[in-house]
Formats: C-alpha cells, structure tokens, sequence
C-alpha cells in the first residue's frame, strides 16, 4: 500500500504520512468490510481516496508547466520496454501534481474521467487535459533518458 501512496505524494514523508492516515481509516471502518470483492481492494480504495483528499488540501488549481505547447509525437515502443519499473516510478513521481494525480488515477487506477472529475471537483476535459499533457511530459522525458528521436509519421 505504500507503494501506492507513493504514487500520490510529493515525497516519502508525505506517503508515510496519508498510509497512516489511510490504515487509520482501515481500522476504523473495518466492520463495514462487507466481504464483497477482496480485501486487498477494499484497502486499496481506502488508500487513494485518502491520498486524493491529502493532494486536494494542497494542490494548485491552475497547474502550468510550459509542456502545453509540447507537439505530439509518438515514442517508439523500445522505449518505454527498456525503462525498469523504478524508472517508470521514478519518472511519475516527477510528473508535476496534478498530472501525477490524474495520470496515476485513469492509467493505473483504471478511473474514468468522469470518476476522476467527480472525485477531484474538475471538469471531464480538464481530467482529459492533465492526462494528455501528463503523457506529453513522459513521453519527451523517455526522449532525454533514451536519446530517443521521435517517429516520422
């Protein structure tokens, strides 16, 4: 589970933080485990809810980086193959807040964009946004790793 709080926070201490918040939640809740779907996913849920509210309490409302105007070019798949998962962590962690969240919730979470706006309190288009421009920034992170040059299209 810290693992996927990690995902959410800025930094370790942050993660150890909203996993201890979040099992405090465990605890507390426990008896309202109605045994439907796993255990494992029950507390899964609880940990990113309780990461979702710990980034809402402190998160930008106009998150700008300058990667708006990056252009759209496919990375070849070799790429992405050849990243470890520590470097793909790694990678995500550096994501700028509010692509990290996004990003982190309908790529790995499997969250929908209307979940996604539902639960951050934004718009479908900007969850649609934040996850394009987070694909963007990883894509032209994999290029500066890898000395990657994009695909002709």
């Amino acid at each position: 589970m810290y693992a996927v709080c990690l995902r959410y926070a800025r930094s370790s201490s942050d993660a150890a933080d909203i996993l201890q918040e979040g099992f405090v939640k465990v605890f507390t809740k426990l008896e309202q485990f109605q045994f439907q779907g796993s255990f494992e996913g029950w507390v899964r849920r609880i940990m990113v809810n309780t990461a979702l509210r710990a980034y809402q309490r402190q998160r930008f409302d106009y998150e700008t980086t300058g990667h708006e105007t990056l252009p759209e070019s496919p990375v070849e798949p070799d790429a992405v193959a050849s990243l470890s998962e520590a470097e793909l962590l790694r990678l995500i962690s550096r994501l700028p807040d509010g692509y990290r969240v996004v990003f982190n919730m309908v790529a790995i979470e499997g969250y929908s964009h209307a979940e996604v706006a539902e639960l951050l309190g934004i718009q479908e288009s900007t969850s649609r946004s934040q996850l394009t421009k987070a694909r963007r920034w990883l894509c032209e992170q994999f290029e500066t790793l890898h000395q990657i040059t994009p695909q002709k299209s």
